[in-house]
């Protein structure tokens, strides 16, 4: 197995690739097979949100760039500043990974989110699309 230990350089190039959920990309420690079956493990530093087309290398120097691997997602769009805040608000009060798109919302899929929000007035649509949520305020490595 490889070891993954650390991100290269952003200008690097993969050998592989590595299909993730979003999960999945916030674990630390993980045994996992890129997409070209290459048996991997990563070890990286905790805390660390991999994002899609980020490329983790280890002492091999075998080079694998990360993507986000389509999930089953909720999503609103409107033009309604107001109200899309105030949706963004009500989900990020439960502490809910947002992805904030211009006039597009996304999240996780969940039908008592997905009620909540069609009361707040917005229709919820449903897809499978790769997740890259917001890091938060404190960036990938805050709490």
């Amino acid at each position: 197995m490889l070891k993954l230990t650390e991100l290269a350089p952003a200008n690097s190039t993969a050998d592989d690739s590595l299909t993730l959920p979003f999960e999945a990309r916030q674990k630390s420690r993980l045994p996992a097979h890129t997409d070209g079956g290459v048996p991997v493990g990563l070890f990286l530093q905790r805390g660390q949100l991999l994002r899609s087309g980020a490329v983790l290398t280890g002492t091999e120097k075998f080079k694998v760039v990360i993507k986000a691997a389509p999930e089953t997602v909720s999503f609103v769009r409107t033009d309604d500043a107001l109200l899309f805040a105030r949706v963004c608000y009500h989900l990020g009060n439960r502490h809910v990974a947002l992805q904030i798109l211009p006039g597009e919302l996304r999240y996780l899929s969940d039908h008592v989110l997905d009620h909540m929000v069609a009361g707040l007035g917005l229709q919820v649509s449903h897809a499978d699309l790769p997740f890259e949520p917001e890091a938060g305020a404190y960036g990938q490595h805050g709490h």
